[in-house]
């Protein structure tokens, strides 16, 4: 397992509010691909939208800000973030 470091970090999201449904998990990939973060995105049985990502702080960051926006038709209510240890994924995806 990959350690966290100053340069590295890992975090898990919880987004709620009108998440599904509106290409969310779209936007996420599309952000994180353009910011070279690692991790996956995915849809939750209670409506929620989880993401993982990887990479450095500030990166993280703005994937988080972008989170908080979502696409157009989306609506954040909340946005929870979690550290958790990197798990050393090669790319970003859109899982199940």
């Amino acid at each position: 397992m990959a350690v966290q470091s100053e340069n590295h970090v890992a975090r898990r999201f919880e987004v709620f509010g009108r998440v599904q449904g509106v290409g969310f998990r779209y936007f996420a990939h599309q952000t994180a691909s353009a910011l070279d973060l690692c991790g996956w995105v995915r849809n939750r049985p209670d409506g929620s939208v989880e993401a993982w990502a990887e990479g450095p702080p500030a990166v993280i960051e703005q994937f988080r800000a972008a989170l908080s926006r979502g696409p157009r038709m989306s609506r954040v209510d909340r946005l929870e973030q979690f550290p958790v240890s990197p798990a050393s994924y090669d790319a970003f995806r859109v899982t199940n």
